[in-house]
């Protein structure tokens, strides 16, 4: 298994106590990481179903919180850094294990890229209006690159941007899903589903969407090296972190579509839905401002969060031997400075390809949708892993909760089967459809030749630890 501490020959020392994350610290992580800039636009790309979208985003939130009691469980008895990397190699092997680290890292710097441009989009309220090319190409690296040094500063300045920035985004949410639900039409509830197709097919599309809204439940056991007494603190930050954010998101959106019809918030100028409906509320333009502000400050965290975790996976796997050494080297402020650059490098190049004309939107698009894969390879197999591992148990004898973690499990591999399923693009022509299946193809198999050189400083994965 992965050790959340260096190993012998580790150049690297291992990141001192006091800087690691304590429980808020950690909840921040997780909630940051949950709540970036897509929430605020939410209800935008999923209008044109209607109402319907409401229970599909309740499926979601279910499936959400399946994914994050499994992975508080699976932290308690193995609080590795890496998290679902260390899962998967430790039930099943290195080479799985690399393909997990590999297919995760990709998630994360191309979720960053993704996250930079839809902050672009609310910076732009108040600079870069006319949208010049080149300037909002210089905005989205100032996104990126400003994260990136907080990180290089160290796990606790990160630590302490990450609760501000978490607790800044979280007012807005929080009003709306209050305050916002006094301003509730019924009327504009109906008709329920708007998409002229089944209740079930609608339902089935609009949670394709939503799930992307929940990508970074597991960033707590990613980053189990940074946190203080992972054993007891991953698990709960994660689930804390989960249930705080569903509960916004759930009750909000119920705001919205009751402050506005679905053919209002269907409109191309009102992407930005929440300054939308905060401005109906207050019968002004100020709350829809305030709100835009919220974004920024939101996406700024998101991108903090997230750039300690694409450097937190190579981490990992570099001190099982998996990754190049350079990924495993530690600063003079605990930090994995290579990888935390190089990430951030990749990020930036994705976000330039994003504002090449349409060609380039469409490769954007298809690269958000490719997370959505990357990202639900290690779901499925920390599933499988946890299946695997507690029908060993069964056989041992050792069985409390069983039937809990089994069907926890189940639903957990479901919704990752679904998040790989809806991943698809629109479009007439087989290759924009299929195009994020493809991209995460090339990505994946550019690790093969990785991998076929790293093979010979694998290190063994140790036994997997007993039941917690």
């Amino acid at each position: 298994m992965t050790q959340t501490h260096d190993r012998p020959g580790q150049a690297s020392p291992a990141t001192p106590r006091d800087e690691r994350l304590g429980l808020p610290q950690s909840t921040a992580l997780v909630m940051g990481s949950i709540i970036g800039v897509g929430i605020f636009s939410l209800p935008y790309a999923i209008a044109s179903y209607g109402p319907i979208s409401l229970g599909a985003m309740g499926i979601a939130t279910v499936g959400a919180v399946a994914l994050a009691m499994m992975f508080a469980v699976m932290s308690r008895r193995l609080p590795a850094d890496g998290g679902p990397y260390a899962y998967a190699r430790a039930a099943f092997g290195n080479g799985w294990g690399f393909s997990n680290a590999w297919s995760y890292w990709i998630t994360a710097w191309a979720g960053n890229a993704a996250i930079a441009v839809g902050w672009v989009y609310y910076v732009e309220t108040f600079v870069n209006t006319g949208s010049v090319v080149g300037w909002s190409i210089l905005i989205a690296l100032v996104g990126l690159w400003v994260p990136a040094g907080v990180n290089l500063l160290g796990v606790k300045t990160m630590g302490v941007f990450q609760v501000w920035t978490t607790v800044l985004k979280f007012i807005p949410l929080a009003l709306m899903s209050t305050i916002g639900l006094f301003f509730i039409s019924t009327a504009n509830f109906t008709p329920w589903n708007t998409s002229g197709d089944t209740n079930v097919a609608a339902i089935g599309g609009a949670m394709a969407i939503c799930l992307f809204s929940y990508l970074g439940v597991e960033t707590a056991s990613v980053a189990a090296a940074k946190v203080r007494d992972p054993a007891r603190n991953v698990g709960r930050s994660t689930i804390y972190g989960t249930l705080a954010s569903g509960v916004v998101y759930l009750l909000s959106l119920v705001a919205v579509f009751g402050i506005l019809p679905a053919s209002a918030l269907a409109l191309d100028g009102n992407k930005a839905s929440y300054s939308v409906a905060a401005d109906a509320v207050a019968g002004g333009s100020w709350a829809g401002t305030v709100v835009a502000l919220a974004v920024i400050v939101s996406g700024i965290g998101a991108l903090n969060g997230w750039t300690m975790i694409v450097a937190e996976m190579p981490l990992a796997a570099a001190k099982d031997g998996l990754f190049p050494q350079r990924f495993g080297r530690l600063s003079a402020r605990g930090v994995p400075a290579f990888g935390i650059v190089v990430s951030t490098a990749l990020a930036s190049v994705a976000v330039v390809l994003s504002y090449l004309g349409t060609s380039g939107a469409t490769v954007f698009t298809t690269l958000v949708l490719m997370t959505g894969i990357t990202s639900a390879v290690p779901y499925a197999f920390s599933a499988l892993a946890q299946l695997s591992w507690r029908r060993a148990d069964h056989r041992l004898g050792h069985t409390p909760r069983l039937a809990l973690d089994l069907g926890v499990a189940v639903v957990s591999l479901l919704v990752s089967i679904a998040f790989i399923y809806y991943s698809r693009n629109t479009g007439s022509s087989w290759y924009v459809v299929w195009g994020p299946f493809l991209m995460a193809g090339s990505a994946s198999v550019l690790g093969v030749p990785v991998y076929l050189r790293m093979r010979r400083t694998m290190t063994e994965p140790e036994p997997v630890p007993a039941y917690r």
